[in-house]
C-alpha cells in the first residue's frame, strides 16, 4: 500500500511539473512545431488552399517553363532572343512570360509538332527517310505556329491601339485645356479609357513617378506599341515641351489629323471591298446561278436529243 501511494504521488507530481512547464512555455513549443512543419516542407491547409486556387498555368506550366528555361537559354543566341523580347513586348507579352519562359515554350512546341509527325509517320509504317522528313516539317509547322500567333497578337494589339487614339487625344486635349497637367491628363486616360492604350499609358506614368524623364518614358511608349500614328504624336509632344508650344493645342492638331487619316483608310477599305468581293462571286455565287438557270435549258435539250 505504501509503494502504491509513493508511485501515485510521483505521478501526480510529474503531471503537476509538466502542466506548469506546458503553460509557461506553450508559445514556444508552438513555434517549435511550426518549425518541424517548416523544416519537413509540410504546408498548412490553409497555404495549400491558396495554392490550388492559382490558375493551372501559375501552378504546373509556369514552374516548369522555369526550369526548362535553365536549359533553353544556354542554347539560345542573344540576338533571337533580343528580336524575340521585342516581339513578345509589340505582342503585349501574352500569358505574362518573359523572354525566357517564352523561348522555353516556344522550343517546346517546336519539338512537340516534330515528335507528332515523327509518330504519325512511324505508325503509318511510312521508310526512315519519310519519317526524317516528318519530324522536320513538324518542326517547321511548329515554328510558324508560333511566328503567326505573335505576328496576330501583335496586328490585333495595334488595330486596338490606333482605333482608340482618336477618343484618348480627345480627352487628352479637353483635360489639358481644362487645367490639368500632362500627366494628370494621362491618369484620367488610364482611368476613364480601358484597352491595351490604357495599360501602356500606366505603364508609362509608373515611369515617370519612378524617375525617368517624360521624353524618355514617351519614347519607350512608342517602342513598345509599334504604332505609327502614336509615334508621330509622342515627337509632336515631345518637340512642343521642347520649343514651349501649347499641349493642348498640338493635341487638337493631331487628333484633327488622326481623325482624317482614320476616315481616309475607312474609304480605302470601302474603295476595296467590290474588288474583293469578286473572288467569292466568281467561285460560289455565279456558279450556283448558272445551275439554278441553265441547268433546265440543258436537261430539256438532253432529252430533246435522245429522242
Amino acid at each position: 500500500m505504501l509503494y502504491v501511494i509513493l508511485i501515485l504521488s510521483f505521478i501526480s507530481g510529474v503531471t503537476f511539473v509538466y502542466g506548469v512547464f506546458y503553460l509557461l512555455a506553450a508559445d514556444r513549443l508552438y513555434l517549435e512545431k511550426r518549425l518541424e512543419q517548416i523544416k519537413g516542407n509540410t504546408m498548412p491547409e490553409s497555404i495549400i488552399n491558396q495554392d490550388l486556387q492559382r490558375s493551372f498555368m501559375d501552378r504546373v506550366v509556369r514552374p516548369l517553363l522555369r526550369s526548362i528555361s535553365s536549359i533553353t537559354t544556354k542554347f539560345t543566341p542573344a540576338k533571337k532572343k533580343i528580336n524575340l523580347e521585342k516581339k513578345l513586348t509589340l505582342a503585349g507579352n501574352p500569358m505574362n512570360l518573359n523572354p525566357n519562359e517564352f523561348i522555353s515554350l516556344y522550343y517546346t512546341l517546336v519539338l512537340f509538332f516534330g515528335l507528332t509527325g515523327f509518330i504519325f509517320a512511324l505508325t503509318s509504317n511510312l521508310n526512315f527517310l519519310s519519317q526524317i522528313m516528318s519530324f522536320g516539317i513538324g518542326m517547321l509547322l511548329g515554328y510558324i505556329i508560333v511566328e503567326l500567333y505573335l505576328k496576330i497578337k501583335t496586328q490585333i494589339r495595334q488595330e486596338s491601339i490606333s482605333k482608340s487614339l482618336p477618343d484618348v487625344l480627345d480627352l487628352l486635349t479637353v483635360s489639358v485645356e481644362a487645367g490639368l497637367g500632362f500627366d494628370a491628363a494621362l491618369q484620367r486616360v488610364v482611368q476613364k479609357i480601358k484597352g491595351p492604350i490604357s495599360l501602356e499609358f500606366a505603364t508609362t506614368l509608373q515611369e515617370i513617378k519612378m524617375g525617368k524623364q517624360r521624353k524618355d518614358a514617351l519614347k519607350d511608349l512608342g517602342h513598345r506599341t509599334g504604332v505609327q500614328e502614336l509615334n508621330t504624336i509622342i515627337s509632336a509632344i515631345i518637340q512642343a515641351e521642347q520649343l514651349g508650344i501649347s499641349i493642348g493645342n498640338v493635341l487638337r492638331l493631331q487628333s484633327n489629323q488622326l481623325r482624317n487619316i482614320r476616315r481616309q483608310r475607312t474609304e480605302e477599305k470601302a474603295m476595296k471591298a467590290p474588288i474583293k468581293m469578286l473572288v467569292p462571286m466568281v467561285l460560289f455565287i455565279f456558279p450556283t446561278i448558272f445551275i439554278v438557270t441553265l441547268a433546265p435549258a440543258i436537261i430539256q435539250v438532253i432529252e430533246n436529243l435522245s429522242q
